[in-house]
């Protein structure tokens, strides 16, 4: 449980900035290239993740170029470590955190944006003292729903970290091996503590959320 909450909490802080970054270009940039990295950020959630797993894998693995490239001169291994799980967390979860904050930048009005600009302000003091105290409801459900899909990650996890002791077993896999043990007992446990976990910090932020629109209402 606690190496599961410490891969969440630092998939979390991880994805935090670049949803941010991202969020805002998908938010407001005429790129052409912008429709291909959306759908790159929705991809998983639509793959299988064992399908997201095994690219992961084979990719990072080191009978392949960059695996091999990466253990050679950096020592860095990601397949089977806690470092890939880190990894696959981060891509597995980057849509939850960059949805909410790039819709709630797209709804924001133009006027904002523009009586920063005629202020003399540049786009990075625009976006994190202008723009980004005004979606701060997006950025909380961005950093809880990261939190709660990272925890109950099942399939990427397996595939590129494995099932080894104190570095990659997670309570997702811990739950997994406790049924196929017939130890419903404890799967129980991990499986109640992730469900109250997760309804809890939900609950939290719908209860937020509500009392933030209705200060703002208000005002």
């Amino acid at each position: 449980m606690q190496l599961t909450f410490l891969v969440a909490t630092l998939t979390t802080l991880i994805l935090l900035p670049i949803g941010i970054v991202l969020g805002n270009f998908l938010a407001f940039s005429h790129n052409p290239l912008r429709p291909v990295l959306e759908v790159l950020v929705w991809m998983p959630l639509v793959l299988p993740p064992s399908v997201l797993g095994f690219y992961l894998l084979i990719t990072f693995s080191p009978t392949n170029a960059l695996g091999a490239f990466l253990l050679k001169y950096f020592h860095i291994k990601l397949v089977f470590s806690f470092e890939g799980l880190i990894l696959a967390s981060v891509i597995f979860s980057l849509p939850f955190m960059c949805n909410p904050i790039k819709s709630a930048l797209s709804s924001l009005s133009p006027t904002l944006k523009e009586a920063s600009y005629t202020l003399g302000k540049n786009r990075i003091y625009t976006l994190f003292f202008v723009l980004l105290p005004n979606i701060k409801p997006a950025l909380l459900l961005g950093c809880v729903t990261s939190f709660a899909h990272t925890i109950g990650e099942f399939g990427v996890v397996m595939m590129i970290g494995g099932n080894i002791p104190n570095q990659t077993r997670v309570a997702s896999i811990a739950i997994y091996d406790e049924v196929e043990s017939l130890n419903y007992a404890l799967a129980h446990q991990y499986a109640f503590s992730l469900f109250a976990l997760c309804f809890v910090l939900l609950l939290g932020i719908f209860y937020l959320n509500k009392h933030f629109y209705h200060s703002k209402g208000s005002i």
